[in-house]
């Protein structure tokens, strides 16, 4: 483990023959998977400045707005952990100081080294949660495992999502291709962004989705007509033990995606934006793709999540029992190859 600055930020990196890793101190922020032979980072570095949520203040920063995203935005990069919220705040947990996507993806980590890795700690006051998280690296690919533990005597229903988003260079909208292992989808019911192109509530198998203006799209390539934006809520394959996705760049002939278990993370987002969002900081000129892994289908409030229940037969959140623990394992895979593989697994340990 090194420690280091990564766009002005406070960070630590893990670093083999194949791959360096890079988390943020304050947002516990996977920043960085670089593949060496490769010579790209597939993840989001947003082009705005980067900020240290400690120091975020919407006075002092304004092109991030006042509203509950702004500090999140103002330090967000990369593979961006959603806990114990995935979605906003309502407006009373707003004005107790929670944020969007929930404490997890703003507060500083306790990060330190183990002998295969690191391990980062995290306390989330206002939500009453421990979390831990250890990343090793094998090869060209990364274990990632997490603990969340409730401290309070009551069950709790938990949100609970990677958020993993892509982008500029590694993701092309003209060429970059997709594959997962997904069967049941559906359209979200209303999109943050502007020039949704695809017919909103509306379920459909993987991958074709339903476009508002007639036919379908393939999801295993991004609209690459801009501007556009899409969400998109997906069931992991049942049948298998383990979901996917993957991403393929054929300029940089490397497959990079991520293998976690079903029973864990049921559920898979894709967001889409490519030159929608007009207004600060996005400024029509941000090209990103979030593939994003969890316990629920949508960002929206935790009265929201729970209400839903279920949908489309898969509960849309997970039971934290009192004083109790959930684990969860996954891996972020690499692959140097001349085409999109249709499968990715997981090394074997």
């Amino acid at each position: 483990m090194s420690q280091c600055l990564f766009m002005g930020r406070r960070a630590v990196s893990l670093e083999n023959a194949d791959l360096r890793v890079t988390v943020l101190e304050e947002g516990g922020h996977v920043a960085e998977v670089f593949d060496k032979r490769a010579h790209v980072n597939p993840l989001w570095v947003p082009d705005w400045p980067s900020v240290e949520p400690s120091v975020f203040s919407s006075e002092a920063y304004v092109r991030f707005g006042t509203g509950s995203d702004a500090k999140l935005l103002a330090g967000i990069m990369g593979h961006n952990l959603c806990l114990d919220l995935f979605g906003g705040p309502s407006t009373a947990e707003a004005a107790a100081g929670m944020t969007a996507h929930g404490e997890g993806s703003v507060n500083k980590y306790q990060i330190t080294e183990t002998p295969a890795g690191i391990i980062m700690s995290l306390h989330l006051a206002l939500a009453q949660l421990q979390f831990t998280r250890t990343l090793e690296l094998r090869g060209k690919s990364v274990l990632i495992r997490e603990t969340v533990e409730n401290l309070t005597a009551a069950d709790r229903p938990l949100a609970w999502t990677q958020h993993v988003t892509l982008s500029t260079p590694f993701l092309d909208p003209a060429t970059t291709q997709f594959r997962a292992s997904m069967k049941k989808s559906i359209v979200t019911e209303s999109d943050p962004g502007e020039n949704l192109y695809l017919a909103a509530s509306q379920p459909f198998e993987w991958p074709l989705a339903p476009r508002k203006d007639g036919g379908t799209a393939d999801l295993q390539r991004m609209n690459a007509s801009a501007p556009a934006s899409a969400y998109t809520a997906h069931v992991a394959d049942p049948a298998k033990e383990d979901a996917f996705f993957l991403a393929f760049s054929p300029k940089y002939q490397l497959a990079f995606g991520y293998v976690w278990k079903r029973a864990e993370f049921p559920w898979m987002g894709i967001w889409e934006e490519n030159c929608s969002r007009r207004w600060s900081p996005w400024d029509s000129h941000t090209i990103t793709r979030g593939m994003e892994f969890g316990v629920s289908p949508f960002p929206e409030t935790r009265v929201d999540m729970i209400e839903r229940g279920k949908l489309l037969g898969e509960r849309t959140f997970r039971w934290l029992p009192a004083l109790g623990k959930l684990h969860a394992e996954y891996w972020i895979v690499t692959q140097s190859c001349a085409e999109a593989p249709e499968t990715l697994q997981k090394p074997q340990l």
